[in-house]
């Protein structure tokens, strides 16, 4: 069904509008230091218990609903097809990824990003097949929370989102400036396509959740305090992405040994 001129400026006025405020969040959080953020997994967490409501409500979630299609995608679907979608779905993301490295001044992993892109796109069957990986152009996430962080900014306060799950104020943002300006989403909308952005959508979400199933099983298991150690996991990985590291599995904070002190 399309839209009508007035209800997409309204909806275009709200996303700015919600966009204008979680920035101007992230700008006066991320300047702060809390007092308990190394005691937080180097993040300050003001906003605890209203963060592990959402986070057992979206748990709860996960394992009735994400969790078993996740496991039912990777049990059914062979591994080099879940392997070509993830492929595809990292592809269409290019622009995004591009623009984000020309931002934190990377001309050259922006030119990588390009050059990935109409490889895999044209050799590689739309990008089914990452063929510019055999050729040593390795795939680096970019995303604009990243590029905030490379300017400078800090995480701000930790932030659960519904549905969504770990964050920041300055991870939210970027978050909301990359799915607003994706040119592929623009492109979709634009021509009354919206039902391909959806399942672009909903298989990369499917794709993403299939990816943690080990890992976020050996959190869980291994975990004094599951909402602790997502938060700490979500830490780590987002830095070592700011430092274009490999993030590696998600992992559970080490445990203390108290009898040494």
């Amino acid at each position: 069904m399309r839209t009508t001129p007035l209800f997409q400026s309204c909806f275009k006025r709200k996303a700015i509008r919600c966009l204008s405020i979680l920035t101007v969040c992230a700008l006066m959080s991320g300047c702060a230091t809390s007092k308990n953020a190394y005691e937080t997994g180097g993040i300050s967490d003001p906003m605890e218990e209203y963060n592990r409501v959402v986070f057992n409500l979206n748990d709860s979630l996960d394992r009735a609903i994400a969790e078993p299609i996740a496991r039912g995608y990777r049990a059914v679907v062979p591994s080099f097809v879940r392997k070509s979608v993830g492929n595809f779905l990292r592809n269409a993301r290019t622009p995004v990824n591009a623009a984000n490295q020309l931002l934190q001044g990377d001309v050259e992993g922006a030119a990588g990003d390009v050059s990935r892109m109409m490889m895999n796109t044209v050799i590689g069957v739309g990008g089914l097949f990452d063929v510019a990986a055999e050729t040593g152009l390795m795939h680096e996430h970019e995303d604009f929370g990243q590029t905030l962080a490379v300017w400078g900014l800090g995480h701000g306060s930790y932030l659960v989102i519904p549905f969504f799950g770990p964050s920041s104020f300055r991870d939210a943002s970027g978050l909301l400036v990359d799915a607003y300006a994706d040119p592929l989403r623009l492109y979709l909308h634009n021509t009354d396509q919206d039902v391909w952005q959806y399942a672009r959508t909903g298989m990369t979400v499917l794709d993403t959740r299939t990816e943690l199933l080990d890992a976020l099983d050996d959190l869980r298991a291994n975990s004094f305090d599951y909402y602790a150690a997502m938060r700490s996991a979500y830490v780590q990985r987002r830095e070592a992405l700011v430092r274009d590291q490999e993030p590696g599995a998600l992992s559970a904070p080490a445990i203390p040994d108290y009898d040494d002190e």
